[in-house]
């Protein structure tokens, strides 16, 4: 299927090998990381090949494959810019960049060389947003009008987190999350899944803060934020994040007829409802039982949950693969990675003033896969 250079040997570098178990066609050709314990503890779990620099693993690909960038959010820039001056495609976990003026850069660079650029999220390929899409576009709840989105995570400071190692023993990055922040980590889970359904977004207004002091490194990094998003097509959505706020992932798309409702982001398979809208004795209400949607087609390989997640962490680097080989734009554009990096920091240095931010970028509504047309 297509050959990769892993860099980047931690915590989220386990859930991508646990989901390219399902994939035995990739091959991964050298993994770098600038801590020599780490990667040695990675290879050595995965049976990997060790690469003594970045430069060396950039070299053991062959021009024209695929560099996954799982570095910290920091390095991510450097990486990928390195990356793409050595003739490779990108995929990158999020945020593309730290702020605008690389992530431009790494487009730009990209545009030029002809080389394809994406980053993660990659979740808006798996089977449940493909179903919730569908749905919209079929308009199974109607004409949509608004849509409520959150994505909060608990109380996070006060969880076990030191105590979260992933297979290989690395330990949760928990300093960079929390000075990367959860709108940065997490927002793309669902501003994905909307572009995907809806198309560009115009304007922003949002507000964020931090409301918990001494977080782990803590550099006052916002651990809330909600935004209205105003699309192109005139759709409106609420989008709320936070490590904050009680355990909330669902999803509604309210329409004319009634709701679409999903209550996990990070379940590729979570189940998704339409609960009619109807009257009883004069009162509006929705179906409290919701009819489950499905697709027909067969979608994807599901991973087994693993935390708070059951997301196979590999679509998108197929995807990516697969676009090369069939010499096709990738679903996950670079314009999709550079509007999903601006309005998600957009929303993150919203702070607490007010006003409406318009959008400088826009990208084209990723096409559906072909099992969810």
């Amino acid at each position: 299927m297509g050959k990769l250079a892993l860099i980047g040997a931690g915590f989220v570098a386990d859930l991508y090998m646990r989901s390219f178990a399902l994939y035995p066609k990739i091959e991964i050709v050298a993994v770098w990381d600038h801590n020599p314990e780490r990667l040695h503890a990675f290879c050595a779990h995965w049976s990997l090949p060790v690469a003594t620099s970045l430069a060396d693993a950039l070299a053991k690909l062959p021009t024209g494959g695929v560099v996954l960038n799982l570095t910290n959010p920091g390095s991510h820039y450097d990486v990928s810019h390195a990356a793409l001056a050595a003739g490779h495609h990108v995929y990158s976990e999020k945020p593309l960049a730290m702020d605008m003026d690389h992530a431009r850069a790494l487009h730009a660079k990209a545009q030029a060389s002809g080389l394809l650029l994406a980053s993660a999220p990659c979740s808006m390929l798996g089977e449940a947003a493909q179903t919730l899409i569908h749905a919209i576009r079929t308009e199974v709840c109607g004409t949509p009008r608004l849509v409520y989105a959150e994505l909060d995570d608990g109380f996070v400071p006060q969880a076990a987190y030191r105590d979260w190692i992933s297979d290989s023993g690395a330990l949760w990055p928990a300093r960079d999350e929390f000075q990367v922040g959860c709108t940065l980590e997490h927002a793309g889970y669902y501003l994905t899944w909307l572009i995907g359904a809806f198309g560009p977004i115009a304007k922003v207004a949002a507000a964020s803060a931090s409301v918990i002091p001494g977080k782990e490194g803590d550099t006052h990094t916002p651990d809330v934020s909600i935004a209205t998003l105003f699309f192109e097509n005139g759709m409106v959505a609420r989008l709320t994040c936070s490590i904050v706020a009680p355990h909330d992932h669902q999803i509604r798309v309210i329409g004319d007829a009634g709701v679409l409702h999903m209550k996990k982001a990070w379940d590729n398979a979570a189940p998704l409802k339409f609960h009619r809208r109807m009257s009883i004795r004069r009162r509006l209400v929705e179906h409290p039982i919701g009819r489950r949607i499905r697709l027909k087609a067969p979608t994807h390989p599901k991973v087994k949950r693993w935390g708070a997640a059951a997301m196979n962490f590999a679509l998108g680097p197929v995807e990516m693969l697969g676009a090369i080989a069939e010499n096709r734009p990738c679903r996950l554009s670079s314009d999709v990675a550079l509007h999903l990096n601006e309005v998600t920091l957009a929303i993150q240095s919203a702070g607490d003033s007010a006003g409406v931010q318009e959008m400088t970028t826009r990208c084209e509504r990723p096409e559906p896969m072909p099992w969810a047309r």
